[in-house]
């Protein structure tokens, strides 16, 4: 059985959740807190010198860290990651926008203001956060304002990277009154088989 090593708090944890739930694939999980330091023992250390979770064992003991690398080791044969290999480019394509221009703001948006208190310097990023995680919301808006999912209007593993902080990204003080695409998006990914929801 493949062990993943996750914190069940992190989007980026989540991803991995919701797709193992859809696979039916069961795994063992082993809740790693990374905000005490459970990252950066020399045990973790030595299974990802990153210092960071996700991360995926495999029974033969190799590891993969970085959940979208994960997502796509996982849904490889499977309907989530299509074997078209223009599809497959469209599908990294939004699982690099969600890495570089979705998450750093969005997930951090929701960081700062669901754990941080409120005297933290950090609570001073907050409107720049938001400022670039709306150009991100504005993104995904137009997409899918003609799309009912990433990428040929099926869905998969770019959905399901994307809706991991989205769906949580009001904590962070996004307004969704002006994202009626989005918002009908998330509905759609909530009713998929197989559907879990985040737990904290």
């Amino acid at each position: 059985m493949i062990t993943v090593y996750g914190m069940r708090a992190s989007g980026n944890c989540y991803k991995i959740q919701l797709l193992l739930a859809h696979l039916g694939q069961p795994c063992r999980w082993v809740e790693t807190d990374s905000t005490t330091g459970q990252t950066r023992t020399p045990e973790f250390l030595a299974k990802n010198s990153n210092g960071k979770v996700p991360l995926l064992e495999l029974e033969d003991g190799r590891t993969l860290p970085e959940s979208d690398a994960i997502l796509c080791y996982l849904a490889e044969g499977s309907r989530y990651f299509p074997d078209d290999r223009w599809l497959r480019a469209q599908t990294l394509q939004w699982l690099f926008f969600e890495q570089y221009s979705h998450e750093p703001y969005i997930a951090v948006a929701r960081f700062v203001a669901k754990w941080l208190p409120a005297d933290h310097p950090r609570q001073a990023d907050l409107p720049r956060l938001r400022e670039r995680g709306y150009q991100a919301l504005d993104v995904m808006e137009k997409h899918l304002a003609v799309q009912n999912f990433f990428v040929a209007g099926t869905y998969g593993i770019a959905d399901i990277a994307l809706y991991a902080y989205t769906h949580d990204a009001a904590v962070g003080g996004f307004d969704f009154a002006r994202y009626p695409a989005v918002t009908a998006w998330l509905r759609r990914v909530e009713a998929q088989p197989g559907f879990i929801a985040q737990t904290y």
